[in-house]
């Protein structure tokens, strides 16, 4: 659920929250200490120091959580001790309990709960919260935390309230429709989770005001059309002047937006994209 507060002020009349504890096991427990560590805040910078992801910094301190997205402990039961909130991810993250002894953070999927349980194998049922490969998943199943290569870890559909679905299997590919609406092949051997990411309504919160977005890390976007000339394709001219070209584009002069592909046609991944994803709304962006 949305919570939204009396409008108290400009910024409580627009913000909106999750209500964490409708979902959470406890809001005030701590994160297993064997599974968390300090991370380093690069505030956008890359190892040559230089910005390659623009506007981050700052922000509170944040505790990273080892989640575990190998799913290397096949073919043992596992259950879910506690649902527990991740300021690094939307989506909630469970703490689990393997047959074995073992605990890992795992992304948990919508509806599951402390005390369920699932099991990595090729033999699992697909049901929620179970992991197999994509060759043993049947046609209209919703997938997240889908690998692209074999043992290569989850990479697709991580966020709260995504999954991808599986649409056909072919010549030893599954063909995914992501969410984003793009259609792709993967190879049958990859695996994938069955159901939803947890933490659906987060697309729904408001931040409300900047202070809060300053909070999670978030700095101020400058339009480029604000800037000189030097710092932007868009800056410069006297007053508010055009952009000067048919195209609009980024800092560092790639065309971006208004439904422009920006993809590279050579790309090694090309091959495996069945339909291009449709830009703007129907992605389920805002309007």
């Amino acid at each position: 659920m949305v919570k939204k507060y009396n409008p108290t002020s400009p910024g409580r009349r627009d913000a909106s929250v999750i209500e964490y504890k409708k979902y959470l096991t406890s809001t005030q427990s701590k994160p297993h200490k064997a599974l968390t560590k300090g991370k380093k805040a690069t505030g956008g910078r890359n190892s040559a120091g230089r910005i390659t992801n623009w506007y981050r910094g700052a922000g509170n301190k944040r505790k990273y959580r080892d989640i575990d997205f190998k799913f290397d402990k096949k073919d043992i039961p596992a259950k879910i001790e506690t649902i527990e909130y991740d300021p690094y991810r939307s989506g909630f993250i469970a703490l689990v309990l393997y047959a074995d002894g073992a605990r890992r953070y795992i992304l948990v999927p919508q509806e599951m709960k402390e005390g369920d349980t699932f099991i990595v194998s090729e033999t699992a049922k697909p049901r929620k919260g179970n992991r197999l490969p994509l060759a043993k998943i049947p046609v209209g199943t919703f997938v997240y935390a889908v690998e692209m290569k074999p043992n290569g870890g989850a990479r697709i559909a991580r966020a709260a309230g995504i999954a991808a679905e599986v649409v056909a299997h072919d010549a030893g590919y599954t063909t995914l429709k992501m969410p984003s609406t793009e259609i792709r092949k993967v190879l049958s051997s990859c695996w994938a989770t069955v159901g939803t990411v947890s933490n659906e309504e987060h697309r729904l919160v408001s931040i409300g005001k900047a202070g809060r977005a300053r909070h999670m890390g978030l700095r101020p976007k400058t339009r480029g059309t604000a800037r000189n000339a030097v710092d932007h394709p868009h800056g410069g001219g006297e007053g508010r002047a055009p952009r000067g070209h048919k195209r609009s584009r980024t800092k560092q002069g790639r065309p971006t937006g208004k439904g422009q592909k920006t993809r590279s046609p050579k790309k090694y991944s090309n091959k495996f994209i069945v339909s291009r994803r449709k830009p703007g709304p129907l992605m389920g962006g805002k309007r």
